[in-house]
């Protein structure tokens, strides 16, 4: 990023391509943002399996042992992938009697409608 302050857009190799001052200014901004914690997020809801979660969630809260019996994933997985969703603020839990009952929280069901709409686009795009 720093090499993007030194250089001058003009003396590259786009001189015939104008871009106001401004607008340099912007761009230079737009590339300097922190966009490390939205990558991390998109990373954790890029996981098949952790989609999978999000989206039984998304129906009602369940316990891990009916994720185990309906996925056929190892409660260690489950745990483990359950574990990174509740670090990001996607699912939370409460306590019921001895059971755990994960539930997707308001960030997850965000998160899972921004998915859903990446997906009707992918279906919409053609091969190619």
């Amino acid at each position: 990023m720093d090499k993007l302050k030194s250089k001058s857009i003009y003396r590259s190799s786009c001189e015939k391509y104008y871009l106001p001052q401004r607008n340099q200014r912007e761009v230079r901004a737009a590339l300097k943002k922190d966009v490390a914690p939205v990558s991390k997020m998109i990373k954790v809801l890029s996981d098949p399996v952790r989609l999978r979660i999000m989206l039984a969630l998304s129906v009602q809260e369940l316990c891990v042992c009916v994720l185990v019996e309906i996925t056929d994933y190892r409660y260690s997985a489950l745990s483990y992938h359950l574990k990174l969703l509740k670090k990001m603020g996607f699912i939370d839990s409460r306590r019921e009697g001895t059971f755990l009952l994960y539930r997707l929280t308001d960030s997850g069901r965000v998160g899972l409608e921004m998915i859903t709409r990446l997906s009707k686009i992918a279906k919409e795009k053609k091969p190619g």
